[in-house]
């Protein structure tokens, strides 16, 4: 018998923010806060963590589990996580949900540190360094995941790029939690990744 997951999806929409418990070769246990979310997390079911997609391995009252391999260690900021980290929770998109933000697949494409965040009016703006490679994708007004959290670029230069972060998403998000010199995980929108690919044809 086959046995068929169906592919998963994101909105960087934040749904809630649980706490590292704990980590143990690479497996993490996290909390939830939101019963709607603990609902959605049996085993097998898809979860993105601060924009990383991971399996749910096992599952209680309020918590749940994930495996993280080097792979992952080594390219998000998971290979520095530890105890007592507040991270950001979404579950992968069902059929009835309404989509918001925009597609994120869970697929981390680099690691961004935070150069400056500075208060303007009731926002914040941040400055991320990303490496130069990541910049093509990365346009005035496009979509970036900064861990996990759909937002919209201010500006966006050879080896960074700024965000605008409102009332709303600092209240509900670790991004409120961080500092200048922080790691976070980037996701650039895959709809230039695949523009990109298909330009050539287009061209011939």
């Amino acid at each position: 018998m086959h046995i068929y997951k169906t592919a998963h999806m994101f909105t960087g929409i934040i749904k809630d923010m649980g706490t590292i418990l704990s980590v143990e070769n690479g497996k993490f246990r996290v909390s939830v806060t939101n019963p709607d979310i603990q609902k959605k997390l049996h085993q097998g079911a898809s979860i993105a963590v601060n924009g990383t997609c991971f399996t749910v391995i096992e599952s209680g009252e309020k918590w749940f589990e994930f495996q993280a391999i080097p792979e992952t260690l080594y390219r998000t900021t998971f290979g520095k996580a530890k105890k007592d980290d507040r991270v950001n929770l979404e579950p992968c998109l069902g059929p009835s949900d309404v989509f918001e933000g925009h597609i994120v697949q869970g697929h981390v494409d680099g690691i961004g540190t935070i150069y400056t965040i500075e208060p303007e009016g009731n926002s914040y703006i941040f400055t991320i360094h990303i490496d130069p490679s990541l910049s093509k994708y990365l346009v005035e007004k496009g979509s970036v995941a900064v861990n996990g959290i759909s937002l919209t670029v201010v500006d966006a230069e050879k080896d960074y790029f700024t965000i605008a972060i409102i009332p709303y998403t600092w209240d509900h998000t670790n991004l409120s939690l961080l500092a200048e010199g922080d790691t976070v995980n980037i996701e650039v929108d895959v709809l230039a990744k695949y523009i990109e690919k298909l330009f050539p044809h287009f061209k011939s």
